[in-house]
């Protein structure tokens, strides 16, 4: 018997140890970063420029935006959910402090007052000869009653909450591919010319510097307008990742080689942070989620910061480039045909062609 516990410790202790020395080694090491999009300005005396800086695009059509202290983020002592920003998440939150709160507090109650009873009424002192009664139907309905009826309050707003999460987006939502890394995060826009925004963690230096909570923010962030649904396709490069953002009650899994869709709409403009929510490696902790929502007119600027075509835009552009070439092609006058000869024996020419264009 001590033989075989031996083997057992030895052989976990041999599989555990390559893994131990692989994260020892990767925890050190800091996270991609790309040079170019967290340059920092040098001046302290030139805010805007620093503001605009770890962007790397032009500040005349895009400057990162300021976060609002307590939104969209945690804060310090809160014993809540963080304030909800999206209609899925302002349901969610009252679902859970108008019906779970109250019944888990009213049941709780009920059960503790009935265990100071039975333990008062029927202690040995008061009750010195114990009841033989069996089989009270009514106590026996009561029960199972209540408890099914607990049930169905719970079920039917959550089933309905469940199924709206759910919902297809509808045709003219935005769309946002989402890929997680290890251990960052990739934002493609197929709707706007398919460019891919790389996004990294800031280091603290960094952070200070632009105003943002260390560990949550992030160099290059997710830019969608606000109140319009966003169709994510969730996918991972990798291993199983996790895109969570608490303001907005949002979670989905990011799985390789499959996508996983989801509608995401805020209704505020702000700066919300989020974080990988499935344990994906070393440096899992290390992969924060930073997602900007703009008006429509700015997310467009944004877009043709980064390259991008505005939706719709490349269309138009299309139709005004046909018309105008359409303006310039010239005139051409087909020349007269010669018809045969008239009863005089001369040729006579033929009516002009019309002109075409």
């Amino acid at each position: 018997m001590t033989h075989f516990v031996k083997a057992w410790i030895l052989a976990i202790g041999l599989i555990l140890t390559p893994a131990a020395l692989s994260a020892q080694e990767a925890l050190p090491s800091a996270p991609v970063v790309d040079p170019a999009a967290t340059s920092a300005p040098q001046a302290a005396d030139a805010p805007a420029a620093a503001e605009a800086a770890p962007s790397g695009l032009d500040p005349a059509l895009y400057t990162p935006m300021k976060p609002t202290p307590g939104i969209g983020m945690p804060v310090d002592g809160g014993i809540d959910f963080q304030q909800q920003f999206s209609e899925t998440g302002e349901t969610a939150h009252w679902i859970n402090n108008a019906i779970l709160v109250p019944m888990m507090v009213g049941v709780s109650l009920l059960v503790l007052f009935l265990l100071f009873w039975v333990v008062i009424r029927f202690r040995r002192g008061a009750n010195p000869e114990p009841s033989k009664t069996t089989h009270n139907t009514f106590i026996e309905i009561i029960w199972t009653v209540i408890p099914v009826l607990i049930l169905v309050v719970i079920a039917v707003p959550s089933i309905s909450l469940l199924a709206r999460q759910f919902e297809p987006a509808p045709e003219d939502a935005l769309t946002v591919k989402v890929t997680g890394y290890q251990w960052y995060w990739g934002y493609s826009y197929p709707d706007n010319g398919d460019f891919e925004v790389i996004s990294n963690m800031l280091t603290k230096e960094e952070a200070d510097a632009r105003g943002e909570p260390y560990q949550l923010a992030a160099d290059n962030r997710m830019v969608i307008p606000v109140g319009k649904p966003v169709k994510l396709l969730i996918t991972a490069a990798d291993v199983i990742h996790s895109f969570a953002l608490p303001s907005a009650w949002f979670k989905l899994d990011a799985v390789p080689g499959r996508i996983n869709e989801k509608v995401l709409q805020i209704d505020r403009e702000g700066v919300y942070y989020g974080q990988c929510s499935e344990l994906c490696g070393a440096r899992h902790g290390f992969m924060p989620i930073t997602v900007e929502v703009l008006s429509q007119e700015k997310f467009d600027n944004w877009v043709r910061a980064n390259g991008g075509t505005v939706k719709g835009e490349a269309a138009m552009n299309e139709v005004s480039a046909e018309g105008a070439g359409a303006e310039e092609e010239t005139s051409t006058v087909v020349a007269p045909e010669m018809v045969p000869a008239n009863s005089t024996g001369s040729a006579a020419p033929a009516a002009a062609a019309p002109v075409t264009q």
